[in-house]
């Protein structure tokens, strides 16, 4: 089936933030700061334009947002929606000016005059934890978020091991860039007596609670719209500082106010993730099974914790999820999350999940040449085999169900490993180097409450809520809490309902990013979506199934046993009823219905959750082959196959697109994208110039293959997949060009692999050469 979607997406039609037009619609320009640190001492307004300048004082009776969390030792960092005594990143909000259109208010913007008194800045991790260093926030005392352990002895181990493998990794900052950008238009409803808010957010109903809690309203007076999202990827799962300060401008001045992000603050101030380091020691026997993985990892968190939680949703996630799909007899780990002034890091594709992958694959590539096998032969080794299924890991992960070392074989098998190997024996007659290179990994999603709660995390999910509603005519409504910014759900919830009910998929609405209609969720997020709103919408019709049988035995006049419903219709031995009819005669045939009809409506609210609230686990095997140019240090990716098992597949080609999505934003992770600082804190690529980005002539043809194993706990066996592609493509890369520069005894332990990384490496080869 293709998707719904498109018709309107492929036509211009769709309707995004920035397209919503209203009568007297105000613009907003914010006054950013040009300093990573500094002491404010004052703020001049410009003459004539005093009352189109907003600053903290006069957003008095708006709170801070506060992103708490219950994880022991956790420091919460308080932010003023404008920043009020002190700036801690280039970028932070300082003033809010409003104008008739944009250019107007960002020209009184460039006339507001800040006093600042320059604080030195901490823009590395590492620097931050040292005595003596500059703090972002000075009631901590240090500039740890937290910092977590799961300990063990791995003394007996140390001693035993004949293959030990050490790497310092390090993955550069990146920022998120969808191609629709944060955005909001607030007005005051006052037929309603409620504020109003359009804004792009892949967690509505999150976002109105921060909203009503900033503002000091009740929930039921804000209402968060979110139209169509032109991508989100985590980026637009938080509450905005820029929502609060529109939304409040909107209730004082009475008029509609807007603000729409431009790529230089999504860029320089909004858009950070993935800074990670990783001090990484395995240990394995002779034959390559690995023994036991020692870790220090640091996150650089940046200088808040976003709402609803941000700051140590990397670090705190790493401990737990290093070992991936991996056996060991021990397991250590150490992180800490790190204050800097720099933006707050936020959730991206595959949060944590992308940087982990990188720091266990290197590592089994390194048992790999020390046991001299191939890198593929350590995986099938120490990988969950499909006979132990379920399995709880050493972090006690609860893998639901798969066949990972079967993905490996296949990925190995499709990709031609041998070819590959004959051929780096050959040469390029260009001089160029070829590596192969892979990546396992599994996708923890859907993750459910007792997860959430155990993280210490406050937007901890429940039951995911659904409604099914029939109009007169027979059409169907699905009314639910998650959005969609890319995933297709228009499509897919629609094709649940047709498996259930039969419904033609033309004759079904899905309502969703509108909290004044759809039912209480968290949202999108954590590739949860098709697992519980899908499963909610399963039980929906089901329920709405057995109302429509109990109405239509009535009018056929038989047992409610001897009627079956098929293709859509209630059929029985003296005919059929369509669900049209059947819709029909509720709505206007009241005198046609049995008696006890009225207390069973054609409107069905219920909530769904799977058998075990613990997360299914989709898994890949990535496999690519490089050619690297050992002059210019320019990396191609010749072939790339991804072996994927996301369960009971709902919609392959919806599948593939999301896989092929994450997988183009993975190989940017991996060559391309860094958001470099100076040392006073400074963003160094402010524009897409300098911020490297993926496109077409960058992504190759990849070749996915399916394996399908149901999730024994879900409702169809689906399990989430959409964070999957982003995870593995990383450390597949990498590993590929460390297998190319291998014979020249050179390797790479930072992402991205750019040009000047590569000469560096083999530079520094060179040096060391006998």
């Amino acid at each position: 089936m293709q998707r719904k979607e498109d018709d309107r997406f492929l036509r211009g039609r769709g309707e995004y933030v920035a397209n919503i037009r209203m009568v007297g619609l105000l613009d907003v320009a914010f006054v950013r700061s040009p300093l990573a640190h500094a002491r404010i001492r004052g703020i001049e307004k410009p003459a004539g334009v005093e009352s189109s300048v907003f600053v903290l004082e006069d957003l008095a009776d708006v709170r801070p947002i506060v992103a708490n969390s219950s994880l022991p030792g956790f420091k919460a960092s308080s932010q003023s929606v404008l920043a009020g005594d002190k700036v801690r990143q280039v970028g932070e909000m300082i003033a809010m000016c409003v104008g008739g259109t944009r250019a107007q208010a960002e020209d009184i913007a460039a006339q507001v005059f800040v006093d600042f008194d320059e604080l030195p800045a901490v823009v590395d991790m590492h620097a931050a934890r040292q005595p003596g260093a500059p703090l972002v926030h000075e009631l901590w005392g240090d500039n740890v978020f937290l910092e977590t352990t799961v300990d063990a002895d791995l003394d007996d181990i140390r001693r035993r091991a004949p293959i030990r493998v050490q790497r310092h990794l390090r993955t550069a900052r990146q920022s998120m860039s969808p191609m629709e950008g944060r955005g909001v238009v607030a007005y005051w409803d006052r037929r309603q007596d409620q504020l109003v808010v359009y804004t792009a957010a892949q967690m509505p109903h999150i976002n109105r609670t921060g909203l009503a809690g900033c503002l000091g309203l009740d929930e039921g007076r804000v209402r968060v719209i979110s139209p169509d999202v032109g991508g989100g990827f985590g980026y637009k799962g938080i509450l905005l500082p820029e929502e609060v300060c529109v939304a409040w401008l909107a209730m004082r001045l009475g008029h509609p106010v807007r603000w729409i992000e431009d790529r230089r603050e999504q860029l320089t101030a909004n858009a950070n993730c993935r800074e990670h380091a990783y001090d990484i020691t395995a240990y394995a026997d002779r034959d390559g099974r690995l023994l036991a993985v020692d870790c220090e990892a640091t996150v650089d968190s940046g200088c808040y914790s976003s709402y609803p939680f941000s700051a140590c949703l990397e670090a705190a996630q790493v401990s737990s999820i290093l070992p991936g799909p991996y056996k060991m007899e021990r397991y250590r780990c150490r992180t800490w999350s790190v204050a800097t002034n720099k933006p707050p890091i936020l959730p991206y594709r595959g949060v944590a999940r992308t940087g982990v992958c990188y720091a266990i694959e290197t590592i089994m590539d390194a048992i790999a040449v020390e046991a001299e096998l191939e890198p593929y032969e350590v995986r099938l080794r120490n990988l969950v085999q499909p006979h132990e299924m379920p399995y709880d890991n050493i972090t006690c992960k609860h893998f639901d169900s798969g066949d990972y070392p079967e993905s490996v074989r296949r990925a190995v098998g499709t990709i031609g490993l041998d070819g590959v190997r004959a051929r780096q024996r050959q040469g390029e007659p260009d001089g160029r180097r070829i590596g192969f290179g892979l990546a396992v990994f599994c996708e923890q999603g859907a993750h459910g409450t007792s997860v959430y709660h155990g993280w210490g995390i406050p937007m901890v999910p429940g039951r995911e809520p659904a409604v099914a509603r029939l109009t007169p005519d027979g059409v169907l409504e699905l009314r639910v809490g998650v959005h969609s910014h890319g995933q297709s759900m228009e499509t897919t919830l629609a094709q649940i309902a047709h498996e259930i009910l039969g419904i033609d998929v033309a004759r079904v609405r899905i309502v969703l990013g509108d909290t004044g209609v759809t039912p209480y969720s968290t949202g999108t997020w954590g590739s949860r979506s098709i697992v519980m709103a899908g499963g909610a919408v399963a039980q929906c019709c089901k329920e709405l199934r057995e109302r429509l049988l109990h109405i239509a035995s009535w009018l056929l006049k038989e047992d409610r046993q001897a009627v079956r419903w098929e293709a859509g219709a209630a059929v029985g031995a003296s005919g059929a009823i369509d669900i049209g009819v059947i819709a029909h005669t509720f709505y206007r045939k009241p005198q046609c219905l049995p008696p006890d009809a009225d207390a069973r409506g054609l409107e069905v609210g219920t909530t769904y959750r799977a058998r075990r609230d613990s997360g299914t686990f989709s898994y890949a095997c990535h496999a690519v082959v490089v050619a690297v140019d050992t002059e210019l240090g320019r990396v191609e990716i010749l072939d790339y196959v991804i072996v994927e098992d996301g369960g009971v597949l709902i919609n392959p080609m919806v599948v593939d697109g999301q896989v092929l999505g994450g997988a183009a934003q993975g190989i940017g992770t991996a060559l391309y994208e860094a958001m470099p600082y100076s040392p006073d804190g400074q963003p160094l690529a402010s524009t897409l110039a300098d911020y490297l980005l993926p496109g077409a002539t960058e992504v190759p043809a990849i070749r996915i293959a399916h394996m399908e194993t149901p999730s024994p706990y879900t409702e169809f066996g689906q399990k989430g997949i959409g964070e999957s592609g982003a995870i593995g493509s990383p450390a597949a890369i990498a590993s590929a060009v460390n297998d190319a520069l291998r014979p020249l005894g050179a390797e790479i332990h930072e992402l991205p692999i750019t040009p000047q990384a590569v000469i560096a490496a083999l530079a520094a080869a060179s040096r060391s050469a006998p």
